[in-house]
């Protein structure tokens, strides 16, 4: 039977990147996102009519525990439970720390670290049941040395390193393994913000002499969902040898 992948945020950059090495794999999907209705049914048709396997959208707030108990409750419906989880969905802040609101601060953080609590939570009962499961948490550099003006971002990638490395221990008797891959800059809409000149100056900082590219960290993901039982609890830094 062909494995049960679901990735959160996945209308476009790295998860999209994901989805489509997942399906490539012959996984059937359950991919997600907030508000890229139009990009994420494109994927599920492209995914369905090019690599032929079967792939639920679903379009949600993640931060929402409600929404991710009905997603799941789709999920158990269709397939059963999920095998893989891919936690990508995230939100970025770039301002000083004093300017931020708690409205701002609350809408990152639950966005970004209580969705993968949600989705870990709803999935772990499959897993454990099956003795078996991976979860992936897409994170960041900035979540091991912080970023000036991103103090938010940081914190909430920071949490999910932590997490990952509490959950792979508690998980590890159940054959579940759980890791992080740490991104550098990698080239998607959410770097859009930099000008040109921002870029190149960007990349030249970086001793591989560029940005990474989404199909490289949907690579990896692949290799931790299908590689080794023994690698859990780790973060794995991808980002050209920068930091």
């Amino acid at each position: 039977m062909p494995k049960t992948v679901l990735i959160t945020g996945a209308s476009r950059g790295i998860g999209r990147a994901i989805a489509v090495a997942f399906a490539g794999a012959g996984c059937r999907l359950v991919i997600t996102c907030s508000n890229s209705r139009k990009e994420l049914l494109s994927l599920k048709q492209e995914l369905e009519t090019q690599l032929h396997v079967d792939v639920l959208t679903s379009i949600g707030d993640v931060s929402s525990y409600s929404y991710m108990q009905q997603l799941f409750s789709e999920i158990t419906e269709r397939f059963g439970g999920v095998d893989v989880l891919v936690n990508n969905a995230g939100i970025s802040h770039i301002g000083l720390l004093s300017d931020m609101s708690i409205e701002e601060w609350n809408r990152i953080v639950n966005t970004n670290l209580t969705s993968v609590f949600s989705s870990c939570k709803l999935a772990i009962p499959y897993m454990v049941h099956r003795k078996a499961g991976k979860i992936i948490n897409i994170s960041s550099v900035w979540g091991i040395t912080g970023a000036s003006c991103e103090v938010a971002y940081s914190a909430c990638k920071g949490g999910v390193n932590a997490f990952t490395r509490a959950l792979a221990k508690e998980l590890a008797p159940s054959n579940i393994q759980v890791n992080a891959i740490a991104c550098g800059v990698i080239d998607t809409q959410m770097n859009a913000c930099f000008s040109e000149e921002e870029r190149t100056a960007l990349a030249e900082e970086i001793p591989a002499g560029r940005f990474g590219l989404p199909e490289e960290v949907a690579a990896l993901a692949l290799q931790l969902a299908t590689g080794n039982d023994y690698l859990t609890g780790q973060i794995i830094t991808l980002d050209g040898g920068w930091l």
